[in-house]
């Protein structure tokens, strides 16, 4: 659902611009809570600290699974918007971070997404997204038993919600800064309607993936915090509930382990999975395409970048140069959201020692 620079005029683009740095600004302030917040902070709040070096990584992940294109109907396809998985796995701030920062490498380095529209992207992909999703996914939570089942399926939930609200926002934005005369009311039956479709890709790849993530290490999910298993013991060959306090899940690997675990999986997908990944338009493009939406669009800025459209300049074969477009896409988000995460981090513990 990458806009790209000429569908939205320059007033609404420059409204949206304002829009995504305010909540960028808002979201730094509340990414050094999530990660430990300041003296005042609870104990929830500290152990946010365990998951901070996760969110470089979820970045990444997040720019190797958007690679991974799904066919969804015919001649279109899908792929993750992430904000439901980000906030899920290290919180709604810093999962607005880690979306922003997945946005930007790709509008940079890889021509996807308009610089212009790079305010656009990031209030439709980051906040709505991640809003939606995590509003959705405590309501669950609140009413639904804290087990890894229930919280497997309230991230289910909240990803396939968040895309749909995500092709909402965008045809509202449209309605408001649209730059060609159309049926608005044809665009967004046709917007919401594939992207119901992308919705239920999104939520297996977010629950999949939260579900793997508390299966090894609960205590380094956000959304997970507080979960706990009942003792089980063995009456008569089978396993039934102890009459006791429930326990909480213990830890089955490092978070170094896990961390690598993550990159190589990451690695992978964008380097070599993504090759077999549909051709097909994304929802937007074939909206755009069908109903005429894409009659402005103006090349992009970054369109001589030695990476853009996710292939490395003069090499010729397609799969090699796919691939290595990835593995870089890749290194340079980990790196990129793991400087923007060190620096929330040292920002919070020089405010901790000044309070």
């Amino acid at each position: 659902m990458h806009v790209p620079d000429g569908f939205i005029d320059a007033p609404m683009s420059a409204a949206t611009g304002v829009v995504a740095a305010g909540a960028i600004a808002v979201s730094l302030r509340g990414a050094r809570r999530e990660q430990g917040g300041t003296s005042r902070a609870s104990e929830a709040e500290r152990g946010g600290e365990r998951t901070a070096p996760l969110a470089g990584l979820v970045a990444a992940f997040i720019f190797a699974v958007q690679m991974l294109n799904f066919p969804v109907a015919a001649g279109t396809s899908g792929h993750l918007l992430g904000g439901a998985l980000a906030a899920i796995l290290v919180g709604p701030y810093t999962g607005v971070l880690c979306v922003s920062v997945v946005l930007l490498m790709q509008g940079i380095l890889f021509a996807d997404g308009g610089l212009t529209a790079l305010g656009v992207n990031i209030t439709d992909m980051a906040i709505t997204t991640t809003v939606v999703a995590y509003a959705v996914f405590r309501g669950l939570v609140k009413v639904l038993p804290r087990t890894r089942r229930s919280i497997t399926a309230a991230s289910f939930t909240a990803a396939l919600l968040s895309v749909p609200a995500a092709a909402l926002v965008f045809t509202l934005l449209y309605a408001l800064g649209g730059t060609t005369d159309v049926s608005l009311g044809k665009v967004a039956t046709a917007m919401i309607g594939v992207h119901v479709l992308i919705g239920v890709g999104e939520a297996a790849i977010t629950a999949l993936t939260v579900g793997a993530v508390i299966a090894v290490r609960p205590d380094l999910v956000h959304g997970a915090r507080g979960l706990e298993q009942r003792l089980k013991l063995r009456v008569n060959g089978e396993l039934v509930d102890a009459q006791a306090p429930l326990a909480p899940i213990t830890p089955r690997t490092s978070r170094r382990r896990l961390w690598i675990g993550g990159l190589v999986t990451s690695l992978l997908l964008a380097g070599f999975v993504s090759f077999y990944a549909s051709s097909n338009p994304d929802g937007l493009e074939k909206v755009a395409a069908d109903h005429g939406i894409d009659r402005q669009t103006k090349e992009h800025a970054s369109a001589d970048s030695p990476l853009a459209d996710y292939g490395v300049r003069d090499v010729d074969d397609a799969r090699l140069s796919g691939g290595l477009a990835g593995v870089i896409g890749v290194g340079v988000t980990v790196v990129a959201g793991t400087g923007v995460f060190w620096a929330v981090r040292k920002r919070r513990s020089t405010t901790s020692q000044v309070a």
